[in-house]
């Protein structure tokens, strides 16, 4: 896989390189600061792009605005996107622009090296990876709004299914059978008003929109 990476702490910056290449990774390039993001994506136009949130100059969104101007110039480019802490406005403004091939983790996510390379790739193959605590934010921040509704198991359901996992993940993570994961799935959507179809990733897709785009009471 062809990564760039954007990431000013150096210390962090060289351990995502180690951590890629010993994966089997190919670094392109790296970025230390804002303006040095998008001539290294459109220059090297890579698999994913692995960007931190607050770069400088101003380590205000510079990278995720980077992220933004980047899905809009190589359009389906795969981007992971790291944060520090979990910042709703980011992560909505991240979803907004489409959910094929988005990820939003924090930075200690890294540290399991595991669960980060399966997010990389997953989000490279055009799936999405959100942070668990991120979709607990997203979850737990929506007032008066049909999530209410939900019973704590579809609300479990409904996390996994943000997160990114498919249905045989989610069965296993809350031991039960993929046919009751189907039916919480059909009563998400049917309360989510969302079409109750099955299908695969697009059931991701849909819920993540719902939740990007529901207002904060």
């Amino acid at each position: 896989m062809r990564v760039v990476i954007a990431e000013d702490n150096a210390l962090l910056r060289e351990g995502l390189v180690l951590l890629l290449t010993s994966a089997g990774h190919d670094v392109l390039a790296v970025a230390g600061s804002g303006p040095e993001i998008m001539p290294a994506l459109l220059e090297h136009r890579p698999d994913i792009a692995v960007l931190d949130v607050r770069m400088p100059p101003a380590f205000r969104d510079e990278g995720l605005r980077a992220a933004l101007e980047a899905r809009q110039a190589i359009p389906g480019l795969p981007v992971l996107v790291l944060s520090q802490y979990v910042e709703e406005s980011y992560a909505g403004e991240l979803l907004g622009g489409g959910t094929n091939g988005i990820g939003y983790l924090l930075k200690d996510r890294v540290g399991r090296v595991d669960e980060f390379l399966d997010a990389l790739e997953r989000v490279a193959a055009g799936g999405t990876a959100l942070d668990p605590e991120v979709v607990s934010e997203l979850l737990t921040r929506r007032k008066d709004s049909p999530l209410d509704s939900l019973t704590p198991r579809e609300r479990e359901v409904l996390a996994l299914m943000a997160e990114g996992h498919d249905n045989a993940t989610i069965a296993r993570t809350l031991v039960v059978t993929e046919r009751a994961v189907h039916k919480h799935i059909g009563n998400v959507f049917l309360k989510l008003s969302l079409p109750p179809s099955d299908s695969g990733h697009r059931r991701v897709l849909a819920v993540l929109a719902y939740l990007a785009h529901t207002p904060k009471a």
